[in-house]
C-alpha cells in the first residue's frame, strides 16, 4: 500500500486571513491564488503492517515534534475514513520549497501527503473531497490541489463540508510570472498563527477588511477571465495592503514588514511609473512577490535585484496540479 503524490504551492492574491474555526480550518473570507510551477514537494507514503508507529522523513532526516504531530494527525483523518485505525505509514518528503523565499512548504506539503495517502489506501476520492481533508492539514494546501487559478470557499456549514477549492481557470489560461523576492532573513516576531488570531480578535480594522472581500474576489475573477493584467495586478496589491493594515489596528500592533519590504514595494511601484506593469503581493512575512507579464522579465528583474537588501529573486510560472508519480 504505496503511493507517491506531487504537489506545487501558491501565492493568494485575495488573501487568507483569519479563521472561523481554528480546529478544522475554516477561513472567516474565500480567497484566490496561483499556482506556482517553481515549488513542489514531492511525498510518498507506504503503510507497512509492521510498523507500530508513523515514521516521517523529510529531505532525508527523521523528523519529531510538532511537525510530526501535524503529519501522524493528519494521516489519522484517512485512517479514520477507510476504518484502518493502526495501520501505520512511513511518509517520505522531498521538499523543494526554500522557506526563506517566503512560500509556506505546508501548501505544497500538506496537499502532497493527502493525495498519497489518499491513492495509498486506495480511496477513490473526488477532487473537492480530496481538497476538504487536505484545507484540514493546511489551510492554504486545499487550494494546491489545482493548477492555476484556484479558489477556496469559505463555506458556511459548521462542519466545514462546503469548504473546499475550486478551479477558476486552468494553468494554460494565462502566462504569467511570479518573482519570489528573497530578502536579507530575520526571524519574525509574530507568527502567522498568532498573528491572524490576534487581528481577527482585536484589529478595529478587521470588519472592514471583511467588507471589502467580496468584491475584491468578483472583480479579480472577472480580471483573470478576460486576461486584463492592469485589473488584475491592482486588485491584489491594494488587497494585500489591506490585510496588513488590520495588523496595525491589532492590540498589541504588529508589522510583518522590514525597510527591505518597503524598498521592493518602493522599486515595484517606480517600475509602473516608468511604464512597465508590475504588481507586489505579500503574505505574513517580509518577503514581497512580485507579478508581471514575461515580455517585461529582463526589465523587472534587474530592478528588483538591484535594490537594497534583496539577496535572491526566483521565478515562478503558472503551476499544475496534484499529480502522482
Amino acid at each position: 500500500m504505496r503511493a507517491t503524490a506531487k504537489a506545487h504551492t501558491n501565492i493568494a492574491l485575495i488573501k487568507y486571513w483569519g479563521k472561523r474555526n481554528e480546529e478544522l480550518i475554516l477561513p472567516t473570507n474565500s480567497n484566490l491564488s496561483i499556482t506556482l510551477d517553481g515549488f513542489y514537494t514531492e511525498t510518498t507514503v507506504h503503510f507497512k503492517e509492521e510498523l507500530d508507529r508513523d515514521v516521517f522523513i523529510l529531505n532525508e532526516k527523521e523528523i519529531s515534534g510538532i511537525p510530526y504531530d501535524q503529519v501522524t494527525n493528519h494521516l489519522q483523518l484517512f485512517r479514520n475514513y477507510a476504518n484502518r485505525q493502526g495501520l501505520f505509514a512511513e511518509v517520505r518528503s522531498l521538499n523543494k520549497v526554500p522557506t526563506a523565499a517566503g512560500f509556506a512548504s505546508s501548501a505544497s506539503g500538506f496537499a502532497a501527503l493527502s493525495g498519497a495517502t489518499a491513492k495509498a489506501l486506495e480511496l477513490e476520492l473526488d477532487e473537492p473531497t480530496l481538497s476538504r481533508f487536505t484545507r484540514q492539514g493546511s489551510g492554504s494546501a486545499c487550494r494546491s490541489i489545482y493548477g492555476g487559478f484556484v479558489q477556496w470557499e469559505m463555506g458556511k456549514l459548521d462542519d466545514g463540508s462546503d469548504s473546499y477549492a475550486i478551479p477558476i481557470a486552468p494553468q494554460d489560461h494565462w502566462d504569467l510570472r511570479v518573482a519570489a523576492v528573497v530578502l536579507t532573513a530575520k526571524e519574525k516576531d509574530v507568527s502567522s498563527r498568532v498573528g491572524m488570531k490576534r487581528t481577527v480578535d482585536t484589529s478595529v480594522f478587521y470588519d472592514g477588511w471583511l467588507e471589502s472581500l467580496p468584491r475584491d474576489l468578483e472583480e479579480i475573477k472577472v480580471g483573470i477571465a478576460a486576461k486584463d493584467f492592469e485589473k488584475v495586478g491592482s486588485i491584489a496589491e491594494a488587497n494585500c495592503l489591506k490585510m496588513h493594515a488590520t495588523t496595525l489596528g491589532a492590540i498589541p500592533p504588529f508589522t510583518y514588514w522590514q525597510d527591505t519590504t518597503m524598498s521592493v514595494m518602493e522599486t515595484v511601484q517606480q517600475l509602473r511609473k516608468d511604464g512597465t506593469l508590475a504588481y507586489f503581493t505579500i503574505d505574513a512575512g517580509p518577503n514581497v512577490k512580485v507579478v508581471y507579464l514575461p515580455e517585461d522579465e529582463e526589465k523587472v528583474l534587474a530592478q528588483l535585484n538591484a535594490t537594497n537588501g534583496v539577496e535572491e529573486v526566483i521565478v515562478s510560472k503558472v503551476g499544475k496540479g496534484i499529480s502522482y508519480v
